[in-house]
């Protein structure tokens, strides 16, 4: 069996590698081509390029960027007719891969088409579903609730569980080296700074978390911050926090990074897949985001929910904090960051959710890897579970 497999970005190289570890387990023989990151590479994918220059997010991001991403759907579309694979599978950044997926498959129509996660319908824009339905035939939904969105739009789709709940998660034992490796004492309040996987994010929202946390350092004297980054953007971060007032601890490798969200008290992070990780590890946190002036007001009017939190929507809670858009401002972030450290109860309720969060993803069951590998050869035999 010979599967195509695209992901753009560094938590679709994650699930990416956990489905090609579950098929493997699967179908031995498997083998993949494509496009994805370091973890997909480990797992025998030989990436076309980089997939760093497909981690572009936003409007204003994308267009300095789109004849070179226009070259690279081509290439990739390309590469798909050629590979003749049993079937594509797209994983996330549906603006790169639904492109891909509609070129082979306008050349190859009987061309076998899965999409991992779904688009959150749920949330904004629901045409989405309607529109990818023209080019996927099958959807691995990360959600519980995702599946009756997939389905009324005329594709199959099964709920495969999340990915994070079957992640390695650092020991306590672990979490104690990291500290005494750094030098934190366990009395000094450790918070990390997450602020994305992606340039413009870390661009945009680095300056802004430095001054908060700098604000809160001020209420904290003790304050140690670490930031946890990936490969593709880990240069940029190491050049930038170096001119912070008081640098952060960045961390890149899998393991510190693992060991640093066990060690740490309270995390400020970007709106993401990261706040499933934060709530695996049972980390309080607060969640910020801002994009570029048009890109925010054009998402803001289209969204159909209040909160974009993964705990609060999984958990149908708004035990998370955030400050979006004009509210993304370090004052209000700095003045709740001391509120979580400082309320028993705030932190309490956090970790509540995420408990709740984590056993509706699927925590304690089969690894959502190898569950989204079962639905993948089922929807290739014609089984799609609709």
């Amino acid at each position: 069996m010979k599967l195509f497999v695209i992901a753009g970005e560094a938590s679709g190289d994650k699930l990416g590698a956990a489905l090609m570890a579950g098929l493997k387990t699967l179908v031995p023989a498997v083998t993949f081509e494509g496009i994805g990151g370091p973890l997909m590479e480990a797992e025998g994918l030989h990436s076309r390029f980089p997939m760093e220059e497909l981690s572009v997010m936003g409007l204003m991001e994308v267009l300095p960027k789109y004849r070179h991403l226009k070259r690279r759907i081509a290439e990739t579309a390309a590469g798909v007719i050629e590979a003749a694979p049993d079937a594509l599978i797209t994983i996330d950044s549906p603006d790169f891969c639904l492109r891909v997926a509609c070129a082979a498959r306008a050349a190859r129509p009987s061309l076998r088409t899965i999409h991992y996660v779904a688009p959150s319908v749920w949330a904004w824009r629901p045409g989405r579903a309607a529109k990818m339905a023209e080019v996927i035939d099958h959807v691995l939904a990360l959600l519980p609730f995702e599946p009756p969105y997939m389905q009324a739009a005329g594709m199959t789709c099964d709920f495969v569980g999340h990915p994070v709940v079957a992640e390695p998660r650092a020991s306590a034992a672990e979490a104690a080296e990291f500290r005494e490796t750094h030098m934190i004492g366990e009395d000094q309040p450790l918070v990390l700074c997450l602020p994305g996987s992606r340039r413009g994010e870390v661009k945009r929202l680095g300056p802004r978390f430095d001054e908060a946390l700098m604000r809160l350092r001020d209420r904290e004297p003790g304050l140690r911050v670490v930031l946890p980054t990936v490969r593709g953007v880990a240069p940029m971060v190491r050049e930038m926090t170096a001119r912070w007032p008081h640098p952060p601890i960045v961390v890149e490798e899998p393991a510190d990074k693992r060991a640093a969200f066990a060690a740490a008290d309270l995390a400020l992070a970007a709106s993401g897949t990261v706040s499933l990780e934060l709530a695996a590890s049972r980390t309080p946190m607060v969640v910020a985001y801002d994009a570029n002036f048009l890109t925010w007001h054009i998402i803001w009017r289209l969204l159909r929910v209040d909160t974009v939190t993964l705990v609060n929507l999984v958990s149908e809670t708004r035990a998370v904090p955030e400050f979006l858009g004009p509210d993304c401002r370090p004052g209000p972030i700095a003045a709740m960051l001391s509120r979580l450290l400082e309320s028993d109860v705030a932190r309490a309720d956090q970790i509540a959710a995420m408990e709740l969060t984590m056993a509706r993803l699927g925590e304690g069951g089969e690894a959502p890897g190898l569950r989204a590998a079962r639905s993948v050869l089922g929807a290739i035999a014609g089984e799609g579970r609709g």
